[in-house]
């Protein structure tokens, strides 16, 4: 009794499937150094995050702000008179 209940856990454990492993996800520079991609993949991220996965949609949501931001070596230079209003 006790092998056959070995043998059905056995076979039921086998029948599940091995499943493929994730797709390798863009890193942020691919995706900053191309606008029309991420576009594409910042609305697909709003609309179904959960098909995409965490990991692009963070790089996504990372790679849109280095391309805002630049690459923070660019030191601020205010301007030498103050706007009037």
């Amino acid at each position: 009794m006790k092998k056959t209940a070995l043998l059905v856990a056995v076979v039921m454990l086998a029948s599940c499937g091995k499943s493929s492993p994730p797709a390798p996800v863009e890193s942020v520079d691919s995706l900053a150094a191309n606008p029309e991609r991420l576009k594409e993949l910042r609305q697909q991220c709003k609309v179904d995050r959960a098909k995409l996965g965490d990991a692009l949609c963070n790089n996504v949501a990372e790679a849109t702000n280095k391309r805002f931001f630049g690459d923070g070596k660019v030191p601020y230079t205010p301007p030498k008179e103050s706007p009037k209003f």
